[in-house]
């Protein structure tokens, strides 16, 4: 997927176990085929994940996850998946990496929800309760703070996706989104990537989220991303009715859901069908709005 991706399988993992976390190491292992970006994945006996960076994007989060989620998790309405334990690099593998516990659940399909209203009020009241936790001592999300950072990526993603999608009206959604008043209150905690590929249901329900190597204090608003590349019109009116956001932080997280969707797609249509066509989704939710 990546230009500089470091290479795993079955053997390196098993060796990096063996080394490391010995008891572990007679358990069964089994990669697992996702559409995950960032981390490649390994099903250690039944209760176990092993979670390794596939580049130097992952650098730092199983740190941060090994600090931060056992003050969250308390606090939230779902499981989220506190770290057991952090690997370090070792031979041919150069990145820190950890042993998580296995939460059970299926991500979610874009039109494929059983309960859609519900899922929204659900991740409304996660969302809330995330925003709300105590944010003192907390370190500034990877990403989040503002959206101008991202103006050079997102019209470069512009220009390479003439005649893929409707560039100008994205460019005017994008442009709309620069200049809505940014948020001047401090920042809060947010997950940071709310895509249905960290989000777990256990039948309709929102069981977990995964994936917390952005978290972090930012702007609210880039969080609302889900309502766009998950949520239909409909269901996105239930999730902010329960949020009760104001016009400002829903218009820049509408931004934040353009900019991913705008710089995923051209990055990930060869490499990452499955994330392309999200991509595709959330700019077409967002242009249609």
């Amino acid at each position: 997927m990546h230009a500089h991706e470091v290479h795993t399988d079955v053997a390196l993992v098993l060796g990096l176990l063996e080394a490391q976390f010995p008891d572990w190491a007679s358990l069964p292992l089994e990669r697992l085929q996702t559409a995950g970006t960032v981390n490649a994945l390994y099903r250690l006996g039944t209760d176990l994940l092993v979670r390794l960076p596939r580049t130097d994007w992952g650098i730092g989060a199983v740190e941060r996850e090994i600090r931060w989620l056992p003050r969250l998790a308390p606090r939230l309405p779902v499981r989220v998946p506190v770290p057991l334990a952090k690997g370090m690099p070792a031979g041919d593998y150069p990145y820190e990496w950890g042993v998580y516990p296995w939460l059970e659940g299926e991500n979610p399909t874009v039109g494929a929800i059983s309960d859609p209203r519900s899922l929204a009020k659900e991740l409304a009241r996660f969302v809330t309760a995330l925003h709300g936790v105590d944010p003192a001592g907390a370190p500034a999300a990877v990403r989040g703070s503002s959206l101008r950072p991202w103006d050079q990526p997102t019209r470069a993603a512009l220009a390479s996706l003439s005649g893929v999608v409707d560039t100008d009206a994205a460019t005017a959604v994008w442009d709309a989104a620069l200049r809505t008043p940014g948020w001047s209150a401090p920042g809060v905690w947010v997950h940071g990537d709310l895509m249905p590929g960290n989000l777990l249901l256990q039948g309709a329900s929102l069981s977990g989220v995964i994936d917390w190597g952005g978290m972090g204090l930012a702007d609210p608003a880039c969080d609302l991303m889900v309502a766009w590349n998950l949520l239909s019109a409909e269901t996105r009116g239930v999730f902010r009715a329960e949020l009760e956001v104001d016009d400002a932080t829903w218009a820049r997280g509408r931004g934040w859901a353009l900019w991913t969707g705008l710089v995923a797609l051209p990055y990930y249509k060869d490499a990452n069908p499955e994330l392309a066509e999200n991509a595709r989704f959330r700019i077409a939710e967002v242009l249609a709005d």
